[in-house]
């Protein structure tokens, strides 16, 4: 299949690589010209995935018409704050019969639209697919066994993803959850934002195996309230991503949490740093998605308050252990 995938960053040169070794014609597009330039003559990505042989028919551009020119398969890989000017833009050059595949994790600021839902709404017309699950990309580049959701409500579009990405270590699973798949990809690293902030503060496996727990029961409660299937939340795109995001040295939300506990501002957190934390731009969106339905995310709301309010983290902590008693499950 032809396929071009749209953001060069660790994850999208994964996936990439993923489908050139899997016997696709692959283009990839990135915004850095000396990245395409590195993939092009030196079969590296030296910025975002160093010390990782590509294969080598990968293909590199700056150009994104000529990422897209004639591909059956788009696959977006960018930041979730880009996805939907990237999207705009790749619009006029993406084929009307193609498959897009959206593996970006994250609820826009503002409208507190879902990715796949970006993607349709700029890419209208064509069926979409959300790639979520447990995946650190420079394991998935190096070959090691990995399993991931692909969710689509067109089982023919979850299907194609599906049969174009697995391989002998790379299996994927098809789901009609997409909001689910969605919402557990989005919120996990506000979540794994919480836990290196607990880390930071020198706290132990207690408090990380709490935080876990019921962050996965505040993911639920908001995803049911949208619509999602709770047992959605038990699988690969939920609990199996938020362990590995939360206890995965490869994390960057938990890293920045990390900071964030050990006394750092957030500013500080993020100089520097090529790669972006998703969960500081979705911790926002997800405490005003929970407002708007009306839903309680006691983790999400102190999260917010420690990246954007001042609040003291080792105070916050404290507020969330002295909350009024309650029973484990929702009745």
């Amino acid at each position: 299949m032809r396929c071009g995938v749209v953001g060069a960053g660790a994850w999208g040169t994964a996936l990439a690589d993923l489908l050139a070794r899997n016997g696709h014609d692959v283009m990839l597009w990135a915004f850095e010209p000396e990245v395409a330039e590195s993939i092009e003559a030196r079969h590296e990505n030296e910025l975002f995935l160093r010390g990782l042989a590509l294969h080598p028919t990968l293909g590199a551009t700056s150009d994104l018409r000529a990422a897209l020119r004639d591909r059956e398969l788009v696959l977006f890989a960018t930041p979730s704050s880009h996805l939907r000017a990237l999207a705009q833009r790749a619009a006029g050059a993406t084929r009307q019969d193609a498959t897009i595949a959206v593996a970006t994790k994250g609820i826009e600021a503002g409208t507190l639209a879902l990715m796949t839902d970006v993607a349709d709404a700029e890419l209208p017309g064509r069926p979409v697919v959300a790639l979520s699950g447990p995946s650190f990309a420079a394991e998935v580049a190096a070959g090691e066994p990995t399993a991931v959701v692909a969710a689509s409500t067109e089982l023919s579009a979850a299907l194609c993803v599906q049969e174009v990405l697995s391989n002998a270590s790379f299996r994927v699973y098809t789901n009609d959850d997409v909001r689910g798949v969605e919402l557990g990809g989005a919120l996990k690293n506000v979540m794994a934002v919480a836990t290196g902030i607990c880390e930071g503060l020198g706290l132990g496996h207690n408090t990380r195996a709490a935080l876990i727990t019921r962050g996965l029961a505040e993911m639920t409660r908001l995803g049911v309230a949208l619509g999602a299937r709770p047992a959605t939340f038990a699988g690969l795109a939920g609990m199996g991503d938020l362990v590995l995001t939360c206890t995965g040295a490869l994390s960057r939300n938990r890293a920045v949490g990390v900071e964030i506990g050990q006394g750092r501002s957030l500013d500080e957190a993020l100089q520097g740093k090529h790669t972006v934390a998703e969960g500081v731009h979705t911790t926002r969106s997800a405490h005003a998605l929970a407002e708007r339905v009306g839903v309680e995310m006691p983790i999400v709301r102190m999260v917010t308050r420690i990246l954007f309010e001042g609040q003291s983290p080792r105070d916050g902590i404290a507020e969330l252990m002295t909350r009024e008693l309650r029973a484990e499950r929702d009745r």
